[in-house]
């Protein structure tokens, strides 16, 4: 019988929060303030320090380990702690993912594991700019062609996530780093503000529950399962033109 996720809580190397994760962790690699500095609402910020924790490429067994390789696919934690960074809560510092061979964005899937996470994705002319809140138990999908930063709003509890994502691509932070981070900033006294930098782009919409039910609807939780569960539901990761309207509900 396979293991299920118990959600039990493991020291991690190399950083000082522990991980909702009963399986062996890598040491991490750290995202520090420096790194972020151009993103952030105030570029002068001179905060220094590690900001998150990424695992990536975690499983509990060789056999999970095997067929995550076989499909292409790779199971990561990020862990962000709660703080601010120059009067913004702290936050990941933005990517997209390229067209897949058949010209759709790869997408990707998380799962918080604790806390509250805001996601913000936007799409690449900016059309479509959405704030997705989501909190423990819940599954985020990012759709094809959206980039994505996620925040940790929460002033005394550490964000902890999974994600499932192809490996057959690279992330691109070109487009966050040249506009100086997503169209919006969320700061800590005044909420989500514009990106004075975007001198084009839609208002800032937030995800309806239906939209949400859409996402837990397509995969369920824990994400770790239906690796256990040899799942064939994560094709999409790597075929999104087979799902397209999965996508469209999202």
């Amino acid at each position: 019988m396979k293991r299920k996720n118990t959600g039990s809580e493991k020291s991690s190397p190399g950083a000082e929060y522990p991980v909702c994760w009963d399986g062996p962790l890598p040491k991490p690699s750290v995202r520090n303030a420096k790194d972020l500095r151009e993103v952030l609402a105030d570029r002068s910020c001179t905060t220094t320090g590690p900001v998150y924790y990424m695992y990536r490429n975690i499983s509990r067994s060789d056999a999970d380990r095997c067929w995550l390789s076989a499909q292409d696919l790779r199971y990561d934690i990020t862990v962000i702690p709660p703080r601010e960074i120059c009067g913004e809560f702290i936050k990941t510092k933005g990517h997209y993912h390229p067209d897949n061979p058949s010209g759709i964005g790869y997408p990707e899937v998380y799962e918080v594991l604790s806390g509250i996470a805001h996601f913000l994705i936007q799409n690449r002319d900016f059309s479509d700019i959405v704030m997705i809140a989501a909190s423990a138990g819940e599954i985020v999908v990012i759709p094809p062609g959206y980039g994505h930063v996620t925040i940790n709003p929460s002033k005394n509890t550490a964000l902890q996530m999974a994600n499932i994502v192809s490996t057959r691509f690279e992330s691109d932070y070109r487009g966050y780093e040249s506009l100086h981070g997503a169209a919006y900033f969320e700061k800590v006294k005044e909420g989500f503000v514009k990106n004075p930098t975007y001198t084009t782009s839609s208002s800032l919409r937030f995800a309806t529950v239906s939209q949400k039910a859409a996402c837990s609807g397509t995969i369920s939780a824990p994400l770790y399962d239906l690796i256990e569960q040899q799942t064939p539901s994560l094709e999409f990761l790597n075929r999104p033109e087979k799902y397209l309207s999965l996508f469209q509900k999202l």
